[in-house]
């Protein structure tokens, strides 16, 4: 969905391509953490849950809307409804319908867990009157790319044309993978770029630590993540590593000109949206298309459109962890509130990761799809370095101090990646124990329905 910009101005200086970032700096005071939460919906047998329908996500987002005060949105006037909104939070569709809350910006991540734990109740009623399952699961676990009709929103019917010719998986990014994200705050460039630079180095051992799709048309693939492989083969251009902000003397213009180098998919000039697959942002900048500029809603929307494993926005988007069940759900939010709001536990994970360097991260990440935390790196494998970013990341949070109703600080939320990390193992090696011969739907639904973990 196209950014809207109240009193949206032409990016016409370089300077202008700064305010994103610089405006989003923010004291510590006001850190928060947003969640974004992805799943999938199956009907009875395993089928994809559609857009439209009896029983489809819009008639859950109906339900919503009814019984709960969520506030529809749609694209264009009187368009097909693509969002609810209330009090910050927003549920969102991606293109096969996967079913995402984006939280409203939370202080601690027992206020993260209690308002997934709320939309599932809220979407409980609805799902069981209508057979619906929702599963905590990287890639979808039964679906067939056939399977799909977009959801209509007009930027992914241009990506669904334009990402296959830029990576073999790329249909299936936007189909049949859910993640969750966290989305932390900065307070100046600095420590932007520090958070940036110290999560892309450490976003092989996330994904490890947090592989969860080992199903692939029914059936184990025998690998950890097969959302993981998909993201091997997406569009180098606009995916990856960042590699111009791994030095330490990164800048917001480096992040920029990375940016600026990725091709576009589209803008927007009232109702109407204008396909420009083959401009990079840079060419836009300086030359514009058929007598456009750009204005600062498309550089947002252009933000928007890049998927590296950690993000600049107007956030830190750490984005490498698969969707999960919920035993862990809020384990990512909490690991990354962790490291990133405790000063001396970013600055152990900065310590750790320090000669990391981008070529060997990125051949980690090749194999972590495969091999989750057995994945190589400097002759070992990941495991102990999850294991110490985990020590690190509960050294923060008992820093934090935050307590629940129940009076656990926020390691509570790590508790069962704890355990399987003592195993050695990632949350997939759980889900593939002792499988039972023959059709794995109803058992592989059992196992990772969000409404019954």
């Amino acid at each position: 969905m196209a950014v809207h910009v109240e009193n949206d101005i032409t990016v016409s200086r370089y300077e202008d391509l700064l305010v994103p970032f610089t405006s989003s700096e923010k004291p510590v005071t006001e850190f928060r953490c947003g969640a974004e939460m992805e799943k999938f919906g199956v009907l009875p047998g395993g089928a994809v849950l559609p857009y439209e329908g009896p029983a489809s996500v819009r008639t859950v987002m109906k339900s919503l809307e009814d019984g709960y005060g969520w506030v529809p949105e749609s694209e264009v006037k009187d368009g097909p409804v693509l969002a609810l909104l209330r009090k910050g939070a927003s549920i969102t569709l991606e293109p096969g319908s996967q079913f995402e809350l984006s939280g409203a910006p939370m202080l601690q991540s027992h206020e993260i867990c209690t308002e997934f734990r709320n939309h599932l109740s809220e979407i409980r009623p609805v799902s069981e009157r209508l057979g619906i399952k929702w599963l905590g699961l990287g890639f979808h676990p039964f679906s067939k790319r056939a399977d799909y009709t977009l959801v209509p929103k007009q930027r992914y019917g241009i990506m669904r044309e334009y990402l296959p010719t830029r990576g073999s998986l790329a249909l299936d990014m936007m189909l049949r993978t859910s993640t969750v994200q966290g989305n932390y705050d900065y307070i100046d460039e600095k420590d932007a770029m520090r958070k940036l630079r110290v999560g892309l180095r450490l976003s092989a051992v996330t994904t490890a630590m947090f592989a969860n799709s080992p199903f692939y048309e029914g059936k184990p693939f025998g690998g950890k993540s097969f959302r993981a492989k998909v993201w091997v083969n997406m569009d180098p251009d606009r995916s990856g590593l960042v590699p111009a902000c791994w030095n330490e003397k990164a800048t917001y213009r480096d992040y920029i000109e990375w940016a600026l180098s990725a091709p576009m998919f589209m803008f927007k000039r009232g109702d109407e949206m204008l396909v420009n697959t083959g401009q990079t942002f840079r060419s836009f900048f300086t030359d514009g298309f058929q007598g456009h500029k750009p204005l600062m809603s498309d550089w947002l929307t252009h933000l928007n459109t890049l998927f590296p494993e950690v993000r600049l926005k107007k956030t830190i988007e750490v984005r490498g962890a698969d969707s999960q069940g919920g035993a862990t759900a809020c384990a990512l939010p909490a690991l990354y509130l962790g490291i990133y709001y405790d000063e001396k536990a970013l600055a152990e994970a900065e310590a750790m990761t320090a000669d990391f360097t981008h070529d060997e991260v990125e051949a980690s990440r090749q194999h972590v799809w495969d091999k989750g935390l057995s994945a190589p790196f400097r002759g070992k494998t990941l495991l102990p370095l999850a294991q110490r970013l985990l020590e690190i990341a509960e050294g923060g949070l008992e820093r934090r101090a935050f307590k629940s109703t129940k009076g656990n600080d926020e390691r509570v939320h790590l508790a069962r990646i704890k355990t399987l990390l003592a195993k050695g193992q990632c949350p997939a090696d759980a889900l593939l124990e002792n499988l039972p011969e023959g059709d794995l739907t109803e058992e592989i639904i059992r196992r990772t329905n969000l409404h019954q973990s």
